[in-house]
């Protein structure tokens, strides 16, 4: 693409580009510091949350599945009765 044939939005995203940049607040970047701290603090407590109320839900299971053994057959409550002696 030749210099003088140049997109109208490229021209128009140039012009904002070199045009005066607004002002930035001093206390900017010691904002957006402590706004990323705090995140970083919400989501390790998140994780850590969630990994202990994962492994309670897990050991909960694993002593139920203890007790219970669900893969245990049930002992027949009634005996056959004995023929062909």
């Amino acid at each position: 693409m030749s210099a003088d044939r140049r997109d109208p939005r490229e021209e128009r995203v140039r012009r904002m580009l070199d045009g005066p940049h607004p002002a930035l607040p001093p206390d900017l970047a010691a904002r957006a510091v402590r706004r990323g701290g705090r995140r970083m603090r919400q989501r390790r407590a998140v994780r850590r949350t969630a990994c202990w109320l994962l492994a309670v839900v897990l050991a909960v299971f694993v002593v139920r599945v203890g007790v219970e053994q669900p893969w245990a057959t049930e002992p027949a409550q009634v005996t056959p009765p004995l023929e062909g002696w």
